[in-house]
């Protein structure tokens, strides 16, 4: 452990930025390289600038620092990458044959690949969606992470990589603002609420999805990446679940604290994503295989959300 070397790309996404310092806490400073396409504001420890399109840029760091384990979250998310397909695909998919490749030259130990439930559609049950259901994406960022999932699986059993994975549900945080996913309202929505703002949601009150705590995230990311390898039985990527709820739901929770919060509904193309997506997810293969559980349910993340935010905006206004 204490000879790891990590290379996070998108670091500085929303997820990226809390998984260094996670990564940095269990392994130290110097032995986590957080990388991105621009430059992270503050950020204190090892950085790289990398455009992961480009393989011997990634070669070059991977050589230059010894590392041995690659986080390859840098992607364009689901709203986003329906703004511009082609690019979307071309991008998601060339930085991850890029880290897998560069990844089995110089036998990098382990790689771990975030997928999503947008590899899900229509065709799969919109409750308790398991592990196995029929994937028939309707984005072209679920289209890339089912391909993506595909071809981790390939790396696995052509080379022998350990390449592992998880099926995010929507991750909510008050560590980074929203970084273009369907179900970002929900990061959102507190930020209005802390602010003593009205939202509009652009899904439907009714819009059920499955959704999960930061802090939950980052802990089921790093238990996965520590379990032992005769304990992974899935190669494409995990199921995830934290909690299920509605736009409706997540206002009633908010309320309890903000009584006088409003939100209004005015639902666009996000609406459409997400009525493809599952309702509710079932992990249980996680579970079994290492373990996972989940700690934070609406109310107890509705509360640990208004806490710190309102924290960030005593401070901005001192």
């Amino acid at each position: 452990m204490q000879n790891e070397k990590i290379l996070v790309t998108g670091a500085g996404g929303q997820l990226g930025s809390v998984l260094v310092e996670a990564l940095k806490n269990k392994f130290g400073e110097e032995a986590v390289i957080a990388s991105d396409l621009n430059p992270i504001k503050n950020y204190k420890g090892i950085y790289e600038q990398l455009d992961v399109t480009n393989k011997n840029c990634l070669e070059y760091i991977v050589k230059k620092y010894k590392v041995t384990q690659i986080y390859h979250l840098a992607a364009i998310l689901s709203a986003k990458g329906e703004q511009n397909p082609l690019q979307t695909w071309d991008i998601n998919m060339k930085t991850l044959f890029n880290v897998l490749e560069v990844s089995v030259a110089e036998k990098i130990s382990k790689v771990f690949y975030p997928s999503s439930i947008a590899v899900y559609g229509d065709m799969a049950p919109k409750m308790e969606t398991a592990q196995s259901d029929f994937l028939n994406p309707s984005t072209v960022y679920g289209i890339s992470k089912a391909a993506g999932e595909n071809w981790a699986q390939y790396y696995f059993l052509r080379y022998g990589l350990d390449v592992r994975s998880l099926r995010y549900p929507g991750v909510i945080g008050y560590q980074s603002l929203p970084g273009g996913g369907t179900t970002d309202y929900a990061v959102e929505i507190y930020h209005k609420a802390i602010k003593e703002e009205d939202f509009e949601c652009y899904l439907k009150a009714d819009a059920m999805l499955p959704m999960i705590y930061m802090d939950d995230t980052i802990r089921a990311t790093l238990e996965l990446m520590d379990a032992p390898k005769e304990s992974i039985s899935v190669r494409t990527s995990y199921n995830l679940h934290g909690m299920s709820f509605t736009p409706e739901e997540i206002t009633a929770s908010i309320q309890k604290y903000y009584p006088n919060f409003k939100v209004t509904y005015n639902p666009d193309f996000r609406q459409n994503i997400a009525e493809n997506w599952p309702s509710s997810i079932n992990d249980e293969q996680a579970r079994q295989d290492w373990g996972w559980e989940p700690k934070y349910d609406l109310d107890a993340m509705t509360q640990d959300m208004l806490k710190h935010l309102k924290e960030q905006y005593i401070l901005v206004t001192q």
